[in-house]
C-alpha cells in the first residue's frame, strides 16, 4: 500500500518531525513537515512515484501538465513529471512560476518549462498546504497564461486543521475558492493511525503522550 510506504518514507527521510513547532500561521504544533528535506536522488525518485501514484489513483491520466509553485514546487513537479513516465508511460510537461519575471532570452516571461496552451488541463502540485496562501498567488498566474483547466491540486499532506477561514480546512478552502478539488497523498489523521504505539525506524514514533498533545492539538485547530 503506497499510502503506508510514503508514511514510513516520510519518517526515514526526515521530512515530518514531532515536538513543538511555531507555525507561520503562529499556531503552535507538536508535528512539522519539510519537504525541503528530501535531497538525494533516490529519495527525489521515490517522492515523485508517490505523488504519481496519488494523481494516477486521485485524478486519473487525462492531464496535460504538472505545476508546481516556485520555490518548492519546482523540483515536484519535475520529479513527478518523471515519474509518470516511467510507471504510466504518459508524457506530462512540467510548469512552474518564476519569483521574478524573466525579460530576456528565448524563455523570457513569468513562467518556467513548458509553455501553457489553451485547452491544457492542469493539475498543480504542492508539498503541504497549511493555508492556502501560494494559491492566492499561482492560480492567477495559470490561469492568466492561457485558457487552461485546473483538474485539481495534489499535496502530500493534509493537515487536516482549518485554514484561515477558520471554519473549513485549507484543502477545503482552496476548492470554494478556486472551484478544483485538492488532495492529499496521506492524511494526518492516517499517518497518526498508522504509526500510534508502532515501532517506525526501530522506535515508537506517536507514544501516549504525543498522542495527547496532537489530539489537543486538533480540539483547537482541527476540522470540526
Amino acid at each position: 500500500m503506497y499510502k503506508e510506504e510514503f508514511i514510513e518514507f516520510m519518517i526515514e527521510s526526515d521530512v515530518l518531525k514531532f515536538g513543538d513547532f511555531t507555525l507561520k500561521s503562529g499556531r503552535k504544533s507538536p508535528f512539522f513537515m519539510n519537504a525541503g528535506a528530501y535531497v538525494t536522488g533516490s529519495q527525489l525518485t521515490r517522492l515523485g512515484e508517490y505523488y504519481a501514484k496519488a494523481i494516477h489513483e486521485t485524478y486519473g491520466d487525462d492531464f496535460d501538465v504538472l505545476f508546481g509553485p516556485a520555490y518548492k514546487g519546482i523540483p515536484l513537479a519535475v520529479v513527478t513529471a518523471m515519474a509518470y513516465s516511467k510507471l504510466y508511460g504518459k508524457e506530462i510537461r512540467y510548469c512552474s512560476d518564476r519569483k521574478e519575471a524573466k525579460d530576456h532570452g528565448a524563455d523570457k516571461g513569468g513562467l518556467l518549462g513548458t509553455k501553457l496552451c489553451d485547452g491544457d488541463k492542469v493539475v498543480m502540485i504542492e508539498d503541504v498546504t497549511t493555508s492556502g496562501k501560494s494559491m492566492e498567488e499561482t492560480v492567477p498566474k495559470v490561469r492568466g497564461a492561457a485558457n487552461v483547466t485546473i483538474v485539481g491540486l495534489m499535496v502530500s499532506l493534509n493537515r487536516m486543521e482549518v485554514g484561515l477561514g477558520g471554519k473549513v480546512s485549507a484543502l477545503e478552502e482552496i476548492k470554494e475558492k478556486y472551484g478544483f478539488d485538492a488532495n492529499a497523498i496521506v492524511t494526518m489523521e492516517e499517518v497518526v493511525d498508522y504509526l500510534y504505539n508502532k515501532e517506525c525506524q526501530g522506535r515508537i514514533v506517536i507514544d501516549d503522550e504525543l498522542k495527547k498533545s496532537i489530539d489537543e492539538y486538533y480540539d483547537k485547530y482541527g476540522v470540526k
